[in-house]
């Protein structure tokens, strides 16, 4: 597996595509890893500091990601390197999508990462540039569809990624018009914790779950975790830390997720961050849910909680350990060897998945068809591992396994 998975960092992409902004100091990359069934996927994101190195590793592990979630295409991801926060952001992307939208149109489909909002920015962006929609490249390239085709897997991305939850027992917020696509991926975080519990045997309820980030992931997982009778005594935001060793209820959680402010955890209960990083890790817990930005999580942390009684780890982030390596580094294959991890590309699969199901032949667009169908998603990716290897340890390593093999197929 280590010499597959080397020879799969190592290996050079298909499409890398440099970019340099002629207004602004800004600079951006759109790296296809392959062209897998003749197309790629993988969402655009901005962030001062961004460099070409990490949009080719988040490329890779898109690639990986799509093995789970489907279509069997290629990874791919576009970054730009800017300050978010800059006023000159709109026109910086507008210039951006000018000259991508061609391969946007024929190969490459893409979604909202960090940084970029999918309503206000990317669609409107777009559609300025005669997109029906950021995934009409995988429309185009992989399904190859005539035009009737063409146009229902178009208005079925277009209404089920922008859908209003109707169904309440998707949401945390019954008076607030909540997307699914904002939901999804938190969902299916937490559905991964309750399959592992399935598969590997033991109770979901009453376990102890620390909660590491607090964006759209982070606080709905929690959410998803809380209902399923899971205890969060843990809370680390870079705003401060909640920690509660009794667990907060479900009804605390949806006052945290109501209260909000974007991605800033907002509480009278939070304590400074510095104290909060200080003792979070030392909070005794079952689960660690890393929510967050990556590579944060160095051998120090994690040792530390598993001190504490940690059994599983479900991956909320790209790459969540502090390690250089792209897959399997030193820290992540240390939690691998000693407890369950659940690598992101199985965990976090939620909006990949969403959209996939969205462009397939046979959609119900409601709340139960999309949600329930990321859930069997995950839950069979798990139970292949399961039949793979049924040990609680080095589940990542079967994942990658199997993963490798579909792409070296």
């Amino acid at each position: 597996m280590r010499e597959l998975l080397k020879k799969f960092e190592n290996q050079q992409p298909e499409i890398v595509f440099e970019w340099s902004d002629s207004e602004s100091e800004a600079e951006g990359w759109l790296v296809i890893n392959s062209l897998r069934g003749g197309a790629a996927g993988g969402d655009t994101r901005m962030k001062k500091g961004m460099e070409k190195k990490e949009i080719i590793q988040l490329a890779k592990n898109t690639a990986i990601k799509y093995t789970v979630s489907g279509p069997a295409i290629g990874g791919a991801k576009a970054g730009i390197n800017f300050d978010p926060k800059d006023p000159r952001k709109e026109d910086v992307l507008r210039r951006w999508f000018k000259v991508v939208s061609p391969i946007l149109k024929s190969y490459f489909g893409t979604g909202a990462g960090i940084h970029i909002d999918e309503a206000m920015e990317l669609i409107p962006l777009t559609e300025n540039f005669g997109l029906w929609h950021p995934q009409e490249g995988v429309v185009n390239g992989h399904y190859k569809s005539e035009e009737p085709k063409k146009i229902q897997k178009i208005g079925q991305l277009r209404y089920g990624m922008s859908k209003i939850i109707e169904n309440q027992e998707f949401s945390p917020s019954p008076t607030s018009k909540l997307q699914a696509s904002h939901l999804i991926t938190g969902y299916g975080l937490a559905e991964s914790v309750a399959h592992y519990y399935k598969l590997w045997g033991g109770s979901l309820k009453g376990k102890k779950a620390i909660i590491q980030g607090w964006g759209n992931v982070g606080a709905a997982a929690a959410y998803f975790l809380s209902r399923a009778g899971v205890k969060i005594v843990g809370i680390i935001s870079l705003e401060g830390a909640i920690i509660d060793n009794n667990g907060l209820d479900t009804s605390e959680i949806i006052k945290l997720y109501a209260n909000k402010d974007k991605n800033k955890l907002v509480s009278s209960r939070l304590i400074p961050f510095e104290e909060g990083t200080k003792s979070i890790w030392d909070t005794e817990g079952d689960i660690f849910i890393p929510a967050a930005k990556s590579r944060l999580i160095g051998k120090s942390e994690l040792e530390r909680m598993m001190a504490g009684g940690l059994e599983l780890i479900a991956s909320g982030a790209n790459f969540p350990f502090a390690e250089n390596d792209i897959f399997m580094g030193p820290v992540s294959t240390h939690a691998d060897d000693n407890l369950s991890l659940i690598p992101d590309f199985i965990s976090n699969v939620g909006i990949a998945r969403m959209a996939a199901y969205l462009m397939s032949d046979k959609v119900q667009v409601t709340d139960e068809a999309i949600f329930q169908d990321v859930s069997k998603t995950i839950y069979k990716a798990l139970k292949r591992c399961h039949e793979v290897n049924p040990k609680r340890s080095q589940i990542a390593r079967t994942a990658f396994e199997i993963a490798l093999q579909q792409l070296h197929e």
